[in-house]
């Protein structure tokens, strides 16, 4: 693996920065603080980290794939995750810290067996990582061992997967060509390889078909991405994401089958304003409450972000970032 440094884009940094509230200036970290926002490519292996606790500076991690698409970095064993389309794998980065402090000048990884047919998200839990396989409707359970990444267990589903997330103990998966959301209690207590039902499934009323989910437990909101039409006119302008807050007493509430409604619940974004034509994948920084978006198809690729949300609509970005093929990103904070 290669690893060069670019210089970043100034009008990310600016937006960046500017965008923060005054009393959650990532600007003004402590000297041990860290902020990155990781991103990954289809259009190419590389690993995009913006480190704001850094000078602001682009690191640019080349991998061995020439195709990415899920993200994590797990802080605990500082160590980041990608799920590699070209490979099939999924492959980890140890030591991520040192080498973005100058400690060391490569990053080693390790790799997976190759079990995958079209990979699209990853969600990481204790020693556990979860990939959504959109090829064969699946979920691949992982170990990671001291001396490599062990398949536990392939799950099916009876939908198309993409998006999932940790929250506690359970996996919430975003139903591909629908705008329904499904959840898996307990999840990783299945350790039988096999068909596996989800525990609830609901439809979020508003969105027309969903990809990207993240989670924030400080200001417990889940966001949920929105494509509208995957192509076709105005398919490049036509997506967005949902806010949904109270999430766990909002989703909770609503019994399996039914439909978490939009007012008085979730905040909805979306126009060509904002954008999006296909936000494939989120993240969320608490301390600035951005909402931020891998987009893949307005402009060829956008790094976009949204802190000024407030009731929602048709508003402008302001993060915009150009990255060729974005497919996700993962944004890291410690004060």
């Amino acid at each position: 693996m290669k690893t060069k440094i670019l210089s970043i884009s100034m009008a990310f940094c600016a937006l960046i920065f500017t965008s923060c509230d005054s009393d959650d200036d990532n600007n003004n970290l402590p000297d041990n603080s860290r902020a990155e926002l990781y991103a990954t490519s289809v259009s190419n292996g590389d690993i995009t980290v913006y480190n704001f606790a850094n000078n602001a500076e682009v690191t640019t991690l080349t991998t061995a794939s020439t195709s990415n698409e899920g993200i994590q970095y797990d802080a605990s064993s500082d160590e980041l995750y990608v799920a590699s389309r070209s490979s099939l794998r999924l492959n980890s980065y140890v030591n991520v810290e040192s080498f973005l402090t100058g400690g060391l000048s490569a990053v080693v990884g390790v790799n997976g067996s190759v079990d995958f047919n079209s990979p699209r998200a990853l969600a990481v839990s204790g020693n556990s990582i979860v990939v959504a396989d959109n090829g064969t409707n699946a979920f691949y359970v992982y170990t990671r061992t001291a001396s490599g990444l062990s398949l536990r267990n392939q799950f099916d589903v009876n939908f198309a997967v993409w998006g999932v997330e940790f929250i506690g103990n359970d996996l919430y998966a975003v139903v591909d060509q629908t705008g329904d959301l499904a959840i898996f209690n307990n999840f990783l207590s299945n350790t039988t390889s096999g068909t596996l039902t989800a525990s609830k499934r609901i439809t979020i009323e508003g969105i027309v078909r969903t990809h990207g989910i993240a989670y924030d437990a400080t200001d417990d909101v889940l966001i949920m991405t929105d494509i509208g039409a995957a192509s076709g006119a105005g398919s490049d302008t036509d997506g967005g994401f949902h806010i949904i807050n109270n999430a766990t007493s909002n989703i909770a509430a609503v019994a399996d089958g039914g439909t978490l409604a939009i007012a008085g619940i979730q905040t909805r974004v979306a126009g060509a304003a904002t954008l999006m034509g296909n936000p494939i994948d989120v993240t969320y920084d608490t301390s600035t409450n951005t909402v931020i978006i891998a987009e893949i198809a307005n402009g060829g690729g956008r790094v976009l972000g949204f802190n000024n949300v407030g009731s929602g609509g048709n508003i402008s970005p302001s993060i915009n970032n150009t990255l060729a093929g974005a497919s996700s990103v993962d944004f890291y904070l410690r004060n």
